[in-house]
């Protein structure tokens, strides 16, 4: 039934220049409270609010009331316009009509900034005090906006109010300090507080993920289970944990260990298989993540996509468009968004698809009006400039509305490295790498990046003295090449390696494993590509062979080989992208021992198995 007909016959009984008695007043401001519980929608929250107006008297203490509850009915239906029309007519506010709009403010990713400023006023007018469900919403929205100075005049005011101790208080702290990268200062509240809620724990193990501090992650999972079991935003760390360290064993147990242990709720389920897509994908079980993504009930943007990305990654473009299809065509209700668009570029970049790229940013622009941001553009223009097209790859950087950054500017001179551009336009593209390193918005890999992929060509032009010079520039400036390392885990431990290490405790059935594999490939004709061994004019090639050996990837290979039960895929994780040299010996180990293996690279998954990659030699 309608709210308007259940009003209608209160109208006449109550006018506003009545003076009914307590009990009639009391009366009627409960059966507006009624109506307001079973409001089911704006339309008839206003036709509710037009007849509080109409037929009560404002000062009321009960009046004041069912504006705070009309507040917060408006801002749950996410009409946060109309909260502050409320809020604006009232003279008098509340703790609660501070809050509610507050917190109406914090998750409104348009207004995290006015949740702030809300906070400020309140303080300003002295109307009320802020109370203990104050803070969380403000610091939500610090956190959001990564507003550390912000944050850190809240915390001040938490101290001087005294709620330093609340529990609820402090869990909004360790969350927005965890937010901002102050791991310090997150562990500082966490470990002075008096007691810890489940949301305490979960709040801290959140921030070690969000710095890569993945062991003391796992660390703090396992001291948590002293006091509470793990729900599903547990879970949901963990994974991104195992995700993080790329260790499938781990994953496999987590999810083991949800299914055993946690009840997940229908809301929660969705949010729960999502994050398992994206850590099945990232530990390179591709099989995996799709049980998971078919197995799901019901599905929104996130879960379509982490499976198109996770395509994509995998080297498996034509399934990535498929899914994409299928989501467009299938799920009216989802449209895709500004990452949807990323995976699709990232899908035909790693399969060389340059039309089909092309198309994507067209429609991503025509037919669904997002603005491409610099991720975007960064696809793109290593995707034609990685196919050959430099030239047209430089409009592109030219015509951008917004500042390159030294990635773009990477990309470029990797693809001149590689398809044989000029010396010249090299140089002047690692110039701007290096000049947006001296604007402080570029890493120090990718600057050393910069100065290796420069001496690369240098050294394809026979310019010797030109490598020892960007080597020496790189010497005085301090800058050091990032060393490759790989990692493969065995039995549920991790196990690294870097170029010629020898500190393994196997490093002698290592290196036997190495001649083993040398003598195997020779036999059947291969050849080393002494153009991927140290950047120097040497004439003694057999120290450059020598080199290539023992890159990271492989010494972890030979480990797998000597380690795990035969036919066993051994999966490899190494923090650079892997050489063309390197590349073809572990596409004829895995057809010589008759072994899959797996590797993640800086940027994307190759499957090796029957002497074949599936990125079909092109990344």
């Amino acid at each position: 039934m309608s709210i308007s007909l259940l009003l209608h016959p209160l109208s006449p009984h109550i006018p506003p220049a009545s003076s009914p008695s307590a009990s009639t007043a009391g009366n009627h401001h409960r059966r507006i409270l009624s109506l307001a519980e079973t409001c089911p929608d704006m339309s008839q929250l206003k036709q509710l609010h037009a007849f509080t107006l109409r037929t009560t008297y404002p000062d009321e203490p009960a009046t004041l009331f069912l504006y705070g509850k009309i507040l917060q009915l408006s801002s749950s239906f996410s009409d946060v316009n109309y909260a502050f029309r409320v809020f604006d007519s009232i003279e008098n506010h509340s703790s609660f009509m501070w809050n509610t709009l507050i917190r109406a403010c914090a998750h409104d990713v348009s207004r995290k900034e006015e949740a702030f400023l809300l906070y400020r006023k309140m303080l300003e007018r002295g109307e009320s005090s802020p109370d203990k469900h104050t803070f969380p919403f403000v610091l939500k929205a610090c956190a959001y906006i990564f507003g550390l100075s912000e944050g850190k005049q809240v915390h001040c005011h938490i101290v001087k109010h005294g709620f330093s101790g609340d529990v609820y208080v402090n869990n909004g702290l360790i969350h927005f300090y965890g937010s901002c990268g102050c791991l310090d200062l997150a562990r500082k509240v966490f470990d002075e507080m008096p007691e810890r809620s489940l949301v305490s724990w979960n709040s801290m193990i959140d921030a070690l993920v969000r710095v890569g501090e993945y062991d003391s992650a796992l660390q703090l999972f396992r001291d948590m289970q002293k006091s509470f079991e793990p729900d599903g935003y547990t879970m949901q760390s963990v994974f991104s944990v195992c995700a993080g360290l790329g260790s499938l064993s781990l994953g496999t147990w987590s999810h083991a260990f949800l299914l055993r242990n946690c009840d997940v709720d229908v809301a929660m389920d969705v949010l729960i298989k999502n994050s398992l897509i994206e850590m099945y994908c990232k530990c390179g079980s591709l099989r995996m993540a799709e049980q998971v993504f078919q197995g799901m009930r019901k599905r929104d943007l996130a879960s379509w996509n982490a499976m198109i990305l996770g395509f994509a990654t995998h080297g498996q473009a034509e399934e990535a468009m498929n899914c994409f299809d299928c989501m467009v065509k299938e799920r009216k209700n989802v449209k895709p968004d500004s990452v949807t668009f990323v995976a699709l570029l990232i899908a035909c970049n790693h399969q060389g698809m340059v039309n089909k790229g092309r198309q994507y940013f067209d429609m991503m622009v025509r037919d669904y009006g997002i603005e491409p941001a610099l991720e975007h553009y960064g696809c793109i223009i290593d995707l034609v400039a990685r196919a050959g097209y430099i030239t047209e790859a430089i409009d592109m950087v030219m015509s951008m509305p917004m500042k390159p950054d030294a990635v773009i500017w990477r990309s470029l001179l990797d693809a001149c490295c590689k398809k044989g551009a000029s010396v010249e336009l090299s140089e002047k593209i690692a110039r701007n790498i290096i000049g947006t390193k001296e604007d402080n918005h570029s890493s120090n890999s990718n600057c050393s990046g910069a100065y290796v992929l420069l001496s690369r060509v240098y050294a394809s032009a026979s310019r010797w003295n030109d490598v020892g010079i960007v080597r020496k520039l790189m010497s005085d400036h301090g800058i050091r090449k990032e060393p490759g390392c790989s990692s493969i885990e065995i039995n549920g431990i991790s196990h690294e390696f870097f170029a010629g290490d020898t500190s393994h405790p196997q490093t002698k059935q290592i290196y036997q494993q190495l001649k083993v594999i040398d003598n195997r490939l020779r036999s059947i004709g291969y050849l080393p590509d002494r153009s991927q061994a140290p950047l120097v004019d040497a004439t003694n090639d057999g120290s450059k062979e020598y080199s290539l050996r023992l890159h990271s990837e492989r010494l972890a290979i030979a480990f797998g080989l000597i380690s795990l039960p035969p036919q066993t895929p051994i999966r490899i994780f190494k923090n650079l992208r892997v050489c063309s040299d390197c590349h073809e010996v572990t596409k004829l180990i895995s057809k010589v021992f008759n072994t899959e293996i797996i590797v993640r690279d800086r940027v994307r998954f190759h499957h090796f198995k029957d002497g074949s990659c599936s990125c079909l030699d092109y990344w």
